[in-house]
């Protein structure tokens, strides 16, 4: 697993748990809107059922889930939200692609490649490093909430693909059709997740030390900043005792 899965699980012990889940909303209820352009009824719809789930799993009140909904399907009236994956380069030569959803498409590639060159990364051609990706279920359980030979049978038998450990983490790949059937039998279990989603997982990782690892955890916490950033998603990794260091 990446070095962005162990820096997120860092900084979620670190953060506020408010500020977190303010950006949160912010970010699921995009997701939730751009998902209902294709139907609201979410038994049809496989995207915007996950992100009901996921809107669900933080809490998220009802009537904000309904009214992300009802903008999507056009019933209330809301500014229009273009969904755009930029791809670039970060220091060391890591792939990033970065999910956006904004009203303003102009100012937002802007600011996203002026954080790409500011943190020492470039900005990519599509299709520069799509292909370095696998669109997978990812599921996060710290380690001491399961045991590996517990979470794989549950895992494996619910439709999961693969169990790893990322130094701190269990992480649960399944294929995304496969991401509530998962998510639900490692729940009923009683295991609880530190996260859940559908998104890109690197083939291949690329280990980063010393200036390139912390201008790395630069870019990747300056682009999940920012208001438009829905994902970020890198094949970096980086050894657990510097990112331990680097985070304090």
């Amino acid at each position: 697993m990446s070095g962005h899965s162990k820096w997120a699980t860092i900084k979620h012990k670190k953060a506020s748990l408010d500020a977190k889940r303010g950006k949160a909303f912010t970010r699921l209820i995009k997701e939730i809107t751009i998902a209902a352009r294709n139907g609201g009824d979410p038994d049809g719809n496989p995207r915007l059922r996950t992100a009901i789930l996921a809107a669900k799993n933080e809490s998220m009140p009802a009537e904000n889930i309904k009214r992300a909904i009802m903008r999507g399907t056009g019933e209330l009236e809301g500014g229009q939200i273009d969904e755009i994956m930029f791809e670039g380069y970060g220091p060391g030569g890591a792939a990033v692609l970065v999910n956006v959803a904004t009203d303003n498409r102009n100012r937002t590639v802007s600011e996203i490649r002026h954080m790409f060159s500011k943190n020492g990364g470039n900005m990519g051609e599509q299709g520069s490093v799509a292909w370095m990706f696998e669109r997978k279920s990812q599921i996060l359980i710290e380690e001491d909430k399961a045991g590996e030979d517990q979470l794989m049978g549950i895992a494996l038998d619910a439709g999961a693909e693969d169990l790893r450990h990322d130094g701190s983490n269990w992480v649960v790949l399944s294929p995304p059709e496969a991401h509530e059937a998962v998510l639900e039998a490692i729940q009923k279990a009683g295991i609880a997740t530190t996260s859940a989603e559908i998104g890109m997982v690197p083939k291949n990782l690329l280990m980063l030390e010393g200036k390139n690892a912390s201008g790395m955890l630069r870019l990747t916490e300056a682009l999940e900043e920012h208001d438009d950033v829905q994902n970020v998603y890198s094949n970096f990794d980086v050894d657990e005792k510097e990112l331990e260091a680097l985070a304090q």
